[in-house]
């Protein structure tokens, strides 16, 4: 356990607008995503999936917003941590009279995920006495909805939209006060006693009024099952524990019912203050998703890589290449604005997102990149899914030379160098799929001289002597941080590729980390996944003992506790920025270490 000094009830909580994103754990259970605070305010979790309305939205709305407290009523500080190998987490709280320690999870049953949702809370008593207070309160989702309470013969629950929720406390919980909109309580614990709190939740469907015994006894069940899950990832290079870590931490994002994997678990956390930069990352990227599944398949995770490649190749087959789909697989929702004062008031909060409109080159060597790696891992592609990589092969030879949103998903259509790589990539794995007799080859001639003479494009309009680098696009006199990339993809051109490294740590790097590209200087943090890609990109090209020495540097400088990475931080005071978990930084971590344990590269 990491120690986090806080003191409660968080007076300065309203004058900060929130809790510092790196105090939030994550919690899951393959369907939905919760985050608690060091505070011990649950204040996100979307019911019952992660792209639902959220049940509590506290992160998003500190005044108003819907949260789920258990705190100490007086001072304290806490430490905290993930149970090793466990996405079940644990907070310990210190008080003036003792301490105790609380046990939070998104609960599983024996059989894998249970058929609604459970969030477990125990306190349980260390040393001398404990009060805490609880408070549960219903968020509105801006006004847009009005929750309330039903009774019934059976039990007591609440109604938010179309949630349905029931409460479940030990005995020794006195509830002080409930109403429509709040539920007040109050317990004590002493060394060695237990209290705990639970919700039941589902959404337009009838309940299981479980009892408070099965839940608490679900906590440990579950955590016995995330602890299954991560003894068997096959994983055993350096940098072990932030390995697992990152893993566990991707496993929450895969979504279970259909195998999808979403970006992130949270909507409209800014990248910068004051940049408006937004967005919702509750959908699954192709990019993202490729990338996912090659973490899988690099750490022996091959049920979960199996069921997001099979995701993948029934989008692509149904709704052909997008940049992105929702967890369901159907094309992304428009962008919805929703009048909430966001993050420590940085608006918009949205939901949607307008990526999938948009054209990016870069799906095609993603897709391609990662049937390649499927199959290189031993696995077998259908004749289905051969026939749709093989449509995907004579589309991308047919588009390559159109301008497209690039990697970044531009509004200003450009010949993005990152967009012609990523193409090249996807044709030179085509060509070595229907080689190898994966995918139909009628067209393999094609996509070979196709593949050549993007090459050949690259190398004469993307270099540029001056600046000795692979620049932004061709004329441009910017750097994309994203190409170092190319060293992994087996972009031809060692010396090139170096200089390129070099030139990004100059121009693009702060710190041990780095910025996307030039003009978002000052308009938002660094891009995590970027660092990791460069570092990466370093020890393939023979600089392994200066890439791990930086990879240190880095992990070193992330550990605020938890272990569960945002999208960008801040190059000066560190904090994180974005939607988190972000998937991108976690999978570029473990391919990073891989890279640097010397393990066969997927």
């Amino acid at each position: 356990m990491r120690p986090y000094p806080l003191t409660g009830p968080f007076p300065n909580r309203q004058e900060l607008q929130g809790m510092p994103l790196d105090s939030y754990a994550a919690l899951g259970d393959g369907r939905s995503v919760a985050l608690s605070g060091a505070d011990g305010s649950i204040d996100w979790w979307c019911v019952p999936n992660m792209d639902s309305p959220p049940m509590f939205d506290r992160l998003l709305a500190e005044d108003t917003g819907g949260c789920f407290v258990l705190a100490p009523t007086g001072s304290f500080t806490v430490e905290r941590g993930y149970r090793d190998g466990s996405n079940v987490f644990e907070t310990v709280f210190t008080t003036p009279t003792g301490r105790a320690r609380l046990t939070d999870s998104l609960n599983s049953g024996h059989a894998g995920r249970l058929p609604w949702c459970e969030l477990a809370r125990r306190v349980e008593g260390i040393e001398g006495r404990v009060e805490f207070q609880m408070r549960l309160v219903f968020g509105t989702r801006a006004d847009t909805i009005c929750p309330y309470l039903s009774r019934n013969d059976n039990a007591t629950t609440f109604n938010v939209g179309d949630v349905i929720g029931l409460l479940r406390v030990s005995d020794g919980i006195t509830l002080d006060s409930e109403d429509d909109l709040e539920i007040h309580g109050s317990f004590a614990v002493s060394a060695g006693e237990r209290q705990t709190v639970g919700i039941l939740a589902g959404e337009n469907e009838p309940l299981v009024a479980a009892t408070i015994e099965e839940i608490d006894r679900r906590i440990d069940i579950a955590d016995a099952e995330w602890r299954q899950w991560s003894d068997d990832i096959g994983y055993d290079g350096k940098f072990g524990a932030v390995v697992n870590r990152s893993a566990l931490a991707l496993k929450l994002l895969l979504y279970s019912p259909s195998g999808a994997i979403a970006a992130a678990a949270t909507t409209s956390l800014p990248e910068g203050f004051g940049s408006g930069k937004n967005y919702d990352y509750r959908f699954a990227w192709v990019r993202d998703a490729s990338y996912t599944i090659k973490a899988f398949l690099r750490i022996g995770a091959k049920a979960e890589a199996k069921a997001a490649f099979t995701w993948l190749m029934k989008c692509l087959d149904r709704h052909g290449p997008h940049v992105c789909y929702n967890l369901q697989g159907e094309l992304a929702d428009d962008v919805r604005e929703y009048d909430l004062p966001g993050y420590r008031g940085e608006a918009p909060v949205v939901a949607g997102n307008q990526a999938a409109k948009q054209h990016q080159h870069g799906i095609f060597g993603d897709i391609f990149e990662t049937a390649a790696r499927f199959v290189q891992a031993g696995n077998i592609l259908d004749p289905r899914s051969g026939a749709v990589l093989a449509s995907l092969a004579d589309l991308a030879v047919e588009s390559w030379r159109t301008k497209d949103s690039g990697i970044w998903e531009l509004s200003e259509l450009r010949h993005y160098t990152m967009s012609k790589i990523s193409t090249w990539q996807g044709l030179a794995r085509a060509v070595e799929l229907a080689d190898g007799g994966h995918i139909p080859s009628t067209c393999r001639e094609r996509w070979a001289r196709g593949r050549d003479r993007m090459a050949q494009w690259i190398d004469a309009n993307c270099w540029s002597e001056e600046k000795q680098a692979y620049v932004f696009y061709p004329g441009s006199d910017q750097l994309d941080a994203s190409l170092a990339l190319a060293v992994r993809f087996g972009y031809d051109g060692h010396d090139r590729l170096e200089k390129t490294l070099r030139a990004i740590d100059r121009e693009l790097g702060a710190g041990p980390f780095h910025y996307r590209y030039n003009e978002v200087k000052g308009d938002e943090g660094c891009f995590l996944a970027c660092t990791f890609w460069v570092l990466e990109g370093l020890a393939l090209l023979g600089h392994r003992d200066e890439a791990e020495r930086r990879f240190a540097e880095v992990i070193e400088t992330l550990d605020h506790g938890t272990g569960v990475f945002s999208e960008m931080i801040d190059a000066e005071t560190h904090e994180y920025l974005g939607n988190l978990p972000q998937g991108l930084t976690h999978l570029a971590l473990i391919q990073t270490a891989a890279t640097l344990s010397g393990h066969k590269l997927l």
